[in-house]
């Protein structure tokens, strides 16, 4: 009876040991008897004792595999330690397990040598501004590679890229000459756009100028017509009303009358009277004048002090412009112009 109670206990303490659980993202290779059985996924499984064996335990997780700067040459020549980062991760753990000794070992030594033959490929230049581009190809050359493995290359990264001292001076000043040279770029440019600005806007004040003189003249003509017609009409219609009034006979001698003593104000040479006035006054003032009988005054010859112009209630503000004041210029010149005519 001990002893079937002791056998039960070793059974199930072997049983116990052979029993296990494999965690999510884990893959267990299985051998039996030195062959490759099975592949456990993720879960609780059992094992054959002293049969069955787990070879390797894989992470199916994706990895990153940063490995150390590698020295490389350009295709000028041009000595560069180039650091890059590898996205990789297992996709057959079978494979992983027997298709290469050390898959990450291989892995860095391939992405070593595919760095170096595609950076001897391209010039500083194309290397330093061709991230993308050496990214890419070394992803698709190490994918393939890498399939016999079990492994994907998701992406790669070029981390760092170093050149010589010497190169990075040159580097520094060519790129200090490059910021000054499209510094002095910029400055003409602004100065340029400044100048022609400066320009157009003194082209456009100097025609808004001539716009606004040219305005003010035809203004002004106008302006001078207008008063001269309505001079002329004021002047009609007064001919008009005195032929439509009928006036006597006897108004029109008195106005002639009045008319006279603006004529004979002792500065006249000569006199033009009416053949009714000089029947009414020959016998008087002209006949004593010719005899020398009468008062003969002497002919006052100095010119005639003209009348006071009005003011010119527009013009009575200091603060008018000289538009305005022009304009009541131009009155004034044409009142002295009417009264002349008048004189005359």
């Amino acid at each position: 009876m001990i002893a079937v109670v002791v056998l039960l206990i070793v059974v199930l303490a072997i049983v116990i040991a052979n029993v296990r659980i494999v965690p999510q993202a884990e893959a267990y290779v299985i051998e039996r008897l030195g062959r490759y059985k099975m592949t456990w996924g993720a879960g609780l499984h059992l094992k054959t004792p002293f049969i069955e064996r787990i070879a390797r335990r894989v992470s199916l997780k994706e990895q990153v595999l940063d490995f150390p700067p590698q020295p490389v040459i350009t295709k000028d020549n041009v000595t560069m330690q180039i650091d890059s980062v590898v996205f990789c991760k297992v996709f057959d753990p079978q494979l992983y397990t027997y298709g290469v000794e050390s898959p990450i070992s291989g892995l860095q030594n391939l992405a070593a040598t595919t760095l170096r033959n595609i950076i001897g490929e391209m010039e500083l230049d194309q290397t330093l501004t061709g991230r993308d581009a050496i990214n890419s190809r070394m992803q698709a050359v190490l994918d393939e590679a890498t399939d016999p493995w079990g492994i994907k290359v998701t992406r790669v990264e070029i981390k760092n890229i170093q050149p010589p001292p010497e190169i990075e001076q040159i580097m520094t000043k060519q790129m200090r000459a490059e910021r000054e040279r499209r510094q002095t770029v910029l400055e003409a440019q602004a100065h340029q756009e400044a100048v022609v600005s400066r320009a157009e806007g003194d082209k456009q004040a100097k025609l808004l100028a001539a716009e606004a003189e040219r305005d003010a003249q035809i203004a002004l003509a106008q302006g001078r017509a207008r008063s001269i017609e309505l001079v002329y009409e004021a002047e009609a219609e007064g001919i008009r009303k005195l032929n439509a009034a009928n006036v006597a006979e006897s108004v029109l001698k008195l106005k002639g009358i009045e008319a006279m003593k603006d004529i004979a104000d002792g500065r006249a040479t000569k006199i033009f009277m009416p053949t009714d006035v000089t029947k009414a006054v020959a016998t008087l003032g002209v006949l004593g004048e010719a005899l020398g009988i009468g008062d003969a005054s002497a002919i006052d010859k100095s010119p005639k002090p003209a009348a006071a112009q009005a003011g010119d209630p527009c013009c009575d503000d200091g603060e008018k412009g000289s538009g305005t004041r022009d304009a009541a210029a131009a009155n004034a010149a044409i009142t002295r112009d009417i009264e002349h005519r008048d004189h005359d």
